[in-house]
């Protein structure tokens, strides 16, 4: 399709996500990739006022379905305006969350049925699969303490966090893409130098 590069970060809430793909980006920019680093949901005008229903941690009557109806609005917005035409210019797409998150969280944690969850994203995105996933780790009692409380997922329940760490762990084995998983509780610059070295090798076998 491209000589692009699209690499997902996934996890849980509190995992890291978001400090690890800025981290990633400075680096792959250092030696020379034009990097697009974009997150889920969002990423595209349209994708971010979806997020900000999505987050809002006033609604608290959306029912499963519509919740996971809205992730994928939002991910077929975003894939077709921003992820798409950034790999088919060569660049290297990093994505903060992308459809695991969704087959995590509405899939399992929600109980909606992970395939059911998988095949709406695939039809979402016209099939645009990761290149590379990256697996960040953390239980749900560590991750809580890192949270601030201040969106609908964070305030979740104790057993939806445990639902969803243990859902990212079983998805990471399961999967026939390229993936790694990495223990996230480790010092960060312990785990920015896991994410680079697992990112490094993956290129250079491109």
């Amino acid at each position: 399709m491209s000589n692009g590069f699209f690499i997902a970060i996934e996890g849980g809430e509190g995992a890291g996500k978001s400090t690890h793909s800025k981290r990633l980006a400075q680096y792959l920019e250092s030696i020379g990739h034009e990097v697009v680093l974009t997150r889920e949901p969002g990423g595209t005008p349209t994708a971010e006022k979806i997020r900000n229903i999505l987050l809002d941690p006033e609604i608290t009557d959306m029912p499963d379905h519509t919740e996971a109806l809205l992730f994928a609005a939002s991910r077929a917005d975003h894939a077709a305006n921003l992820i798409r035409p950034a790999l088919e210019r060569g660049a290297t797409v990093i994505c903060d969350r992308y459809f695991d998150s969704s087959v995590a969280y509405q899939g399992y944690s929600r109980g909606l049925g992970a395939q059911k969850i998988r095949d709406l994203s695939l039809w979402a995105t016209g099939d645009l699969i990761p290149d590379f996933t990256i697996y960040l780790d953390v239980p749900a009692e560590a991750a809580q303490q890192r949270m601030d409380g201040t969106d609908r997922m964070e305030i979740q329940s104790r057993d939806f966090h445990e639902a969803v760490h243990q859902a990212f762990r079983e998805i990471a084995a399961a999967s026939k893409f390229p993936n790694v998983l990495i223990d996230a509780t480790a010092p960060k610059d312990e785990v920015q130098a896991a994410v680079q070295a697992a990112v490094a090798g993956v290129l250079a076998s491109r």
